[in-house]
């Protein structure tokens, strides 16, 4: 590392892989220390963090545990509502190692958007990726009660409490409410970031129709690394969901559909419908097999022997990354026609759509990928890959990362852009 290489303020709650956005945030660090940028962190104390040399400047743990009651876990979310220990640990670490460019992921509840304020006074252009839609929405998801909503549109925030949408809890609710209000007075995400990385077109247009400037969200789709995933599968005779099983999530719909199209059909991943999802496989007659928590190989195995990979979503999801990962191990994908997911399919190419919330479309998508034959599903797996290493890269995400940073900044980003291409 050279001694005036550009320098990425990574930031994220949580520092060890626990989600899609962490995933995302590790690979974004990691495909930009492989071209020379010295990356440092800032993220929350956890004992499951990765190691890092920077964090003395992590802000100390907040954790919302199941052993609390409801109104407990307000009261503690309502202490980071703006974090004051962020801006100081922060200003530190700015003043530590100077960054180029600053790109946050996660923030709320534990970091909080007070760092942008931070930031901004101490002139570092600031990128957010929004991994989900808390810019329009207070409960993040525009989803009340299992069901897409969207009555907050237009300021109108006050439903997050009258809904009780977070939790089904009047107390948590209004906590959220109050930190929006706050966080919107002050512009904390409004004023103090620069651009927002928007990972699906659907996002981008629903942000925009709520108000927010078409020229602050910048779509640079999720990528995954195709080349280290394998093809060479040898299909079984299952189909196959993989995910966290929750309600918005269609679960239901899909066992249902299973039951319908007389499909095999294996779920994996664990959630608090599991048991739900359970009985109700048995009563639907449906030949379903629960794996449990599956990752790793054993996960790449099971999508890949596959018939097809399904996302029978029934909220608007973002930019799946399990969509991208079923490409590249060679499947095709049925997802739900709502949120992101319908631009992630090229209809009759790499899969088909189905409509979210009906076990007779879903069946009717799960028959038509049945009476292919091996080869022809195969065929739709390949042209998903061919497109993943084409448009979903990480070159091409690194790429357009540079450029929005390039646009930002009057560093010799650009020069490192040049040399990469």
């Amino acid at each position: 590392m050279t001694t005036d290489a550009p320098r990425l303020l990574a930031i994220n709650n949580y520092f060890y892989r626990r989600g899609g956005a962490e995933a995302v945030f590790f690979d974004h660090m990691a495909l930009f220390a492989g071209i020379g940028w010295d990356v440092v962190p800032f993220a929350m104390q956890h004992e499951r963090n990765e190691p890092s040399a920077w964090s003395d400047y992590f802000i100390s743990e907040i954790e919302y545990g199941n052993q609390h009651g409801a109104l407990t876990k307000a009261m503690h979310a309502a202490k980071v509502i703006y974090s004051f220990e962020a801006q100081h640990k922060l200003s530190r670490l700015i003043e530590a190692a100077p960054p180029t460019i600053a790109h946050a992921h996660n923030v709320y509840h534990h970091l909080s958007p007070a760092i942008f304020s931070t930031l901004k006074a101490a002139g570092v252009p600031v990128v957010m990726t929004a991994h989900d839609l808390k810019l329009g929405c207070p409960a993040y998801k525009m989803l009340r009660h299992g069901v897409v909503c969207e009555k907050c549109k237009g300021g109108r925030v006050h439903n997050v409490v009258l809904n009780r949408c977070v939790k089904d809890s009047f107390a948590v609710s209004g906590i959220v409410f109050v930190e929006t209000i706050v966080h919107r007075l002050l512009g904390l995400y409004r004023d103090k970031v620069d651009r927002f990385v928007v990972p699906s077109r659907f996002y981008r247009e629903k942000l925009i129709e709520w108000g927010w400037p078409a020229e602050k969200l910048v779509y640079i789709p999720n990528f995954v690394n195709a080349s280290h995933l394998r093809t060479d599968w040898t299909e079984r005779d299952h189909f196959v969901y993989a995910g966290r099983l929750a309600p918005e999530k269609g679960i239901t719909t899909l066992i249902r559909a299973a039951a319908l199209s007389g499909q095999k059909l294996v779920i994996a991943g664990t959630g608090p419908e599991e048991a739900a999802l359970h009985a109700l496989a048995r009563d639907s007659g449906a030949d379903i097999t629960f794996a449990g928590y599956v990752s790793g190989e054993n996960l790449h195995r099971l999508i890949g022997e596959a018939k097809a990979l399904i996302l029978p979503s029934e909220w608007y999801e973002n930019a799946p990354i399990s969509v991208l990962e079923a490409y590249a191990l060679g499947r095709p994908v049925i997802g739900s026609a709502i949120g992101g997911i319908p631009e992630m399919i090229k209809e009759g190419e790499t899969g088909h759509t189905a409509e979210a919330g009906s076990p007779e479309s879903l069946a009717h998508s799960m028959l038509r990928v049945a009476s292919l034959s091996i080869a022809e599903r195969a065929a739709m797996g390949m042209r998903g890959r061919e497109w993943v290493l084409t448009e979903f890269s990480a070159l091409r995400y690194r790429q357009r990362t540079l450029d929005l940073y390039a646009a930002l900044t009057s560093s010799d980003v650009g020069g490192i852009r040049r040399h990469e291409t």
